[in-house]
C-alpha cells in the first residue's frame, strides 16, 4: 500500500522513534506480519519496537490512512466544482486531523439549499459584503436598493444578508477550529434530571444537577451521564462559559472572537449594531449548536478511549494471571435452588466426572453433599477446588472449607475464581462441540475448573467483552472495543506460547498467523494423524502455507518432540544460530537447553552476523538458558478470614486478605470473602499520588486491606490498602454518600487534581458494586 511519507513522520514523532523504524514496521504489517511476530522476531528491522509501540503504530496508521483517503476525496470534490485554488489545496494538505479537514471542506460540501444560498440567488450578497466592509452605511437605507419581487421589503433584505454572513462566519475553518479549542478548555458538560424521572432514575441521583469541565470529567462519570441521557433520565447540555464569563456583561468571549476575525467592532457607526446582532445570531443559532455536538462527541470519544484502555488493561491482567497448572481440579458452579454443579477435570483439563449437589436451601443436603465431594476427590485425586464467585458462592466456599477441615489428609486447596463469561461459554457453539454430552449447566462448572488450571487457555474461548472486567462496555464503540480486546488476547497468547498438541481451536486461532479455519485444520490433523512430533510437520496441515508457518512457528510449542528447540520460543529460522551457540558453549542443543551455567559466559556480540543481529542473538541465548519459560507469575491464593462470611461480619479496622476482582478509573474492587466486593478508592491506594489504579494493583492480585467503613443496609464496604489509615468518624449511614458536586470556580481554575472524599466516593461506587450502575459501569 502506498503510504505518504508524512504518515511515517507523524507516527515517528508521536512514538519518539526514527522514521526508518516506522517505515520498516509498516512494510512488515502490510506484508501480512502480525504485531506479536514483528515484536518478537523482527527486532533488527524495527529497531526493537515493542508490542505496545507497534499497537499504537497500527492504530494510528489506520487513522492516518483514513485521513489521507478522505483528503483525496475532498480534493477531488472541490476540484470538480472548479473551486480548488493553490491556497485552498495547501490548507487541505496541511490538515492533520479529520476535524480540521471537515472544517475546511464545510463551505464546499454539497448541501441542500440554505437560506444563505437563497439570499445569494436573490442578489443579496453585495448587501452583506457592503455592510460588512463599510459599517458607516445605514443598514435599512442601504437595503432599500435591494427590494425586488423576490425580496419584498427591507427586513427581508437584511435577513437574507444576515443569513449570508452567518454562513460565512460558521464556515470559516480557522475561526471554528479556534472556537472549538477555546470551548474545550473553558466549557463544561452539565446534566439535570428530567421532570418526573427522579424516582425511576434514582441511581443517577449524583447527576441530577451536575456540571464538570470538559478537560477534567473522568471517563466513568462522562459515560454515566450519557447512559442517563440514553435512558431518558437526564438532559445533558454544553455550557461554553465559565462562571467568570457568565458574570461578564456584554458579548461573550466567543462572540468577540468572531467579531475580531471579521473586523467587526462597535464604534458607534450605523451598521455596527446590526453586524453585532449578526455575530450574536451566528453564535447562538449555528456555531454554538454545531460545536456543542462536536464537543459532546469529543467527550464521549475521550471517555470511550479511556474505558477501552481500562478494559484492555484489566483483560490483559486476567489473561496473564498465574495458572494453577496441570493439577486435577474440581469446579463448583454455585446456586441455591437448582443446586451446585460439579465437574472434575484431570491434569490435562479432560472432564472425568460431573454431578450436582444440593447443600443449600431449600433442599439443605449438606452432609450428603460433603460425602459426594469427598468421594469424587478421592476417586480422581483432586488437588484444587475452583469455586465460581456468583450466587451462593460464599456458602459453597464454606462447604469446601468444611471438607478441607474434616479431611486434612486430602491436602486440598480451594480458590474462588471469577465466573464472568462462564454462562456465555456454556451456551456457545464451541462448548456444544467440545462438550456435546454435557448439559449447559454442567459446562459452566467445567469452565470454572479449567480457568483455574490455565486462565488464558480457557478465557480465550469466550468473547472478550463478555468477560466483564470493564467499565460501560455495552456503551462503547463496538469496532474500537473489539480491535483493542482482540489485540490484547493476541498479545497475551503469543507472549505465553501454545502447546500445539493440547491447545483448543479458539486458543490456536489467537496465535500469530493462524486463522479460525487454520486452527480447526490443525486440530483435525492432530486428531486424525496423532500428535505433532516437529514444528515442520505443521506444513502438512491443509492451507497452512509458508507465510502462516513463518508467523506462527515460534509461538507454538511441541514438548518431547524430535527437535528439542521445538519446545522453546526460538524460531525455526534461528535454529542454525542456536546450534552454533551451543557448539561454542561446548555441547549440543539437547544437553545445553536450560543449562544456564554453561551459557553464562557467552558474549552475544560474538555471534552477530549478516543474518542475525544482536537482539536476536541475545533472545536466543536467553531462551536456551530458560527454554519455554512462562512469563506469568507463580500461582498463589488468598486466605479468607474464618468467621467473616457476610458484610455484617465486617468491622471497621479489620485487616483482611483478599483478591482484586476488578480495577476501574476510580479504584479497585476487592473480594474479601463476604459476597460483596469492597472498594479501595483511588485516594486510599497509596500514600503517594496515584494517577492510574492499575499502577498499584491488577485483577487477580492478592492484597492486604483494612476495613474503613461498613454499611450493612446498603451492602457497601470501604477498604484501604494503606493499613495505617485512621478510621473515619462515625456517621449516620443514611447520609454516607457524598455525591459529585458541580464544579466551582476554584476547581475550574486549579491545576491540582480534585477527588471526592474517599469514603463518599467509595459509597457512590459501592452502590454500584457488581458493575450494575453508573460509576462502576457495567
Amino acid at each position: 500500500m502506498n503510504t505518504p511519507r508524512w504518515v511515517y513522520q507523524k507516527i515517528a514523532e508521536e512514538l519518539g522513534v526514527r522514521e526508518s523504524q516506522v517505515s520498516a514496521a509498516v512494510a512488515l504489517l502490510d506484508d501480512g506480519s502480525t504485531v506479536p511476530f514483528i515484536a518478537r522476531y523482527r527486532k533488527e528491522a524495527t529497531g526493537m519496537l515493542d508490542d505496545a509501540q507497534l499497537r499504537h503504530l497500527e492504530e494510528r496508521l489506520r487513522y492516518l490512512r483514513e485521513l489521507e483517503e478522505r483528503r483525496n476525496t475532498i480534493l477531488e470534490s472541490i476540484r470538480d466544482q472548479g473551486k480548488l485554488t493553490d491556497e485552498l489545496e495547501a490548507q487541505i494538505m496541511a490538515a492533520d486531523t479529520k476535524a480540521r479537514l471537515e472544517d475546511i471542506y464545510l463551505p464546499f460540501k454539497p448541501k441542500r439549499r440554505t437560506k444563505a444560498q437563497i439570499a445569494r440567488e436573490a442578489g443579496l450578497e453585495p448587501l452583506a459584503d457592503g455592510l460588512l466592509t463599510d459599517p458607516a452605511q445605514d443598514p435599512e437605507t442601504t437595503a432599500q436598493a435591494f427590494v425586488t419581487a423576490d425580496v419584498p421589503d427591507v427586513q427581508a433584505a437584511l435577513n437574507g444578508a444576515r443569513a449570508i454572513l452567518v454562513e460565512r462566519f460558521a464556515e470559516d475553518a480557522d475561526l471554528i477550529g479556534d472556537l472549538r479549542e477555546r470551548m474545550w478548555s473553558r466549557g463544561r458538560l452539565g446534566s439535570k434530571v428530567r421532570p418526573g424521572a427522579e424516582e425511576a432514575g434514582a441511581k443517577y441521583a449524583d447527576y441530577f444537577d451536575f456540571a464538570e469541565p470538559f478537560t477534567k470529567i473522568p471517563s466513568h462519570r462522562a459515560l454515566a451521564m450519557f447512559r442517563g441521557e440514553k435512558e431518558e433520565i437526564l438532559d445533558l447540555a454544553v455550557d461554553p462559559l465559565t462562571d467568570e464569563d457568565a458574570e461578564r456583561p456584554g458579548p461573550t468571549a466567543y462572540e468577540l472572537a468572531i467579531a475580531h476575525r471579521f473586523g467587526i467592532e462597535n464604534r458607534g457607526r450605523p451598521g455596527d449594531t446590526w453586524l453585532a446582532s449578526c455575530v450574536r445570531w451566528a453564535w447562538r443559532t449555528r456555531i454554538l449548536v454545531n460545536l456543542s455536538l462536536d464537543l459532546r462527541m469529543r467527550v464521549r470519544q475521550a471517555a470511550e478511549e479511556e474505558a477501552i484502555r481500562v478494559f484492555a488493561g484489566n483483560l490483559r491482567d486476567l489473561l496473564l494471571a498465574a495458572p494453577a497448572g496441570t493439577r486435577p481440579t474440581m469446579g463448583l458452579d454455585p446456586a441455591y435452588r437448582t443446586g451446585v454443579k460439579v465437574a472434575v477435570v484431570d491434569a490435562t483439563g479432560k472432564v472425568v466426572a460431573t454431578t450436582a449437589i444440593y447443600p443449600h436451601k431449600p433442599q439443605g443436603q449438606w452432609n450428603e453433599s460433603l460425602v459426594t465431594l469427598e468421594k469424587l476427590v478421592r476417586e480422581h485425586g483432586v488437588e484444587l477446588i475452583s469455586i465460581g464467585n456468583g450466587t451462593a458462592s460464599r456458602e459453597t466456599d464454606h462447604l469446601a472449607g468444611e471438607l478441607i477441615k474434616l479431611r486434612p489428609e486430602l491436602k486440598l486447596t480451594k480458590v474462588m475464581v471469577s465466573e464472568a463469561g462462564a454462562s456465555v461459554y456454556s451456551a456457545s457453539s464451541f462448548a456444544s462441540r467440545e462438550l456435546p454430552e454435557l448439559d449447559v449447566s454442567l459446562r459452566g462448572a467445567v469452565s470454572i475448573a479449567r480457568r483455574l488450571q490455565d486462565p488464558l487457555a480457557e478465557l480465550v474461548k469466550i468473547e472478550p467483552k463478555s468477560i466483564g472486567v470493564g467499565q460501560y462496555q455495552h456503551d462503547l464503540a463496538e469496532g474500537a472495543l473489539s480491535r483493542s480486546l482482540d489485540a490484547v488476547v493476541e498479545d497475551c497468547v503469543n507472549a505465553v506460547g501454545v502447546d500445539v498438541n493440547t491447545a483448543s481451536a479458539p486458543l490456536l486461532a489467537r496465535v500469530s498467523g493462524i486463522s479460525n479455519t487454520l486452527a480447526e485444520n490443525i486440530v483435525t490433523h492432530r486428531e486424525n494423524q496423532g500428535p505433532f512430533r516437529a514444528r515442520t510437520a505443521l506444513q502438512e496441515v491443509p492451507r497452512l502455507g509458508q507465510k502462516a508457518f513463518e508467523q506462527c512457528a515460534g509461538f507454538l510449542r511441541i514438548r518431547g518432540g524430535a527437535e528439542p528447540l521445538d519446545g522453546s520460543s526460538v524460531h525455526p529460522e534461528s535454529y542454525p544460530l542456536a546450534r552454533r551457540i551451543a557448539k561454542a558453549a561446548g555441547g549440543d542443543v539437547q544437553t545445553l537447553l536450560g543449562n544456564e551455567r554453561s551459557l553464562q559466559g557467552l558474549r552475544p556480540a560474538d555471534f552477530v552476523d549478516e543474518t542475525n543481529g544482536l537482539p536476536t542473538v541475545t533472545d536466543v541465548i536467553n531462551e536456551l538458558k530458560k527454554p519455554g519459560r512462562d512469563p506469568r507469575p507463580t500461582f498463589k491464593t488468598a486466605t479468607f478470614t474464618e468467621g467473616v462470611e457476610t458484610v455484617a461480619d465486617l468491622k471497621p479496622g479489620m485487616r483482611l486478605e483478599g483478591v482484586v476482582t476488578n480495577v476501574a478509573a476510580f479504584g479497585a474492587f476487592v473480594d474479601v470473602g463476604v459476597h460483596q466486593d469492597g472498594l479501595v478508592h483511588i485516594s486510599a491506594m497509596s500514600h503517594s499520588y496515584v494517577k492510574d489504579p492499575r499502577d498499584v494493583v491488577k485483577p487477580g492480585d492478592v492484597v492486604r486491606v483494612k476495613v474503613l467503613e461498613v454499611d450493612v443496609p446498603r451492602n457497601r464496604v470501604s477498604l484501604t490498602l494503606r493499613l495505617d489509615d485512621d478510621l473515619p468518624a462515625t456517621k449516620d449511614p443514611s447520609n454516607s454518600s457524598a455525591r459529585p458536586r458541580r464544579a466551582n470556580k476554584a476547581q475550574q481554575g486549579s491545576g491540582q487534581p480534585k477527588r471526592p472524599a474517599p469514603q463518599g466516593a467509595m459509597a457512590d461506587a459501592l452502590r454500584r458494586a457488581g458493575l450494575q450502575a453508573p460509576d462502576s459501569g457495567a
